[in-house]
C-alpha cells in the first residue's frame, strides 16, 4: 500500500489556504514532465474527489494524488517550510535520484 506523509506544518497551511479560498477539499498533487531533470510537482486545490484519486489524510488535512503519480510520490513527505522570505510546500521524496540545480525538477 502506498504512503504519503503530511506534516503538521503542511496540514496547517492546507487548512489556511482552503479557509482563505472559502472552498475545497484539500491539496491535489501530481507530477508532469518538465525542467532539466525530468519531472516537476504540480499543486492545485482539490475541489472534488475524482473516482480514481488516492486520498491521504493526516492532521485533518487531505492530499489527493492521481494514480499515475503515485509510484513517483510513494513514501514521500509533504512539508511546508519557511526559508528567509520564501514559504513553500517541500516534498521529501525518497524516490528522487537526481535534481536540477534550481530544485524545480527531479528524476526518479
Amino acid at each position: 500500500m502506498a504512503t504519503l506523509n503530511i506534516t503538521p506544518a503542511a496540514a496547517e497551511q492546507i487548512h489556511r489556504a482552503l479557509a482563505e479560498r472559502g472552498q475545497g477539499l484539500g491539496l491535489r498533487v501530481s507530477v508532469k514532465p518538465s525542467g532539466c531533470s525530468g519531472y516537476s510537482y504540480v499543486l492545485d486545490f482539490a475541489d472534488e474527489e475524482h473516482s480514481d484519486d488516492i486520498r491521504f489524510e493526516a492532521h485533518g488535512a487531505s492530499v489527493y494524488v492521481a494514480p499515475d503519480a503515485l509510484e513517483m510520490l510513494d513514501g514521500s513527505e509533504v512539508d511546508y517550510v519557511s526559508e528567509g522570505l520564501n514559504r513553500f510546500f517541500r516534498f521529501n521524496n525518497p524516490n528522487v535520484k537526481d535534481q536540477c540545480g534550481c530544485g524545480e525538477s527531479f528524476t526518479v
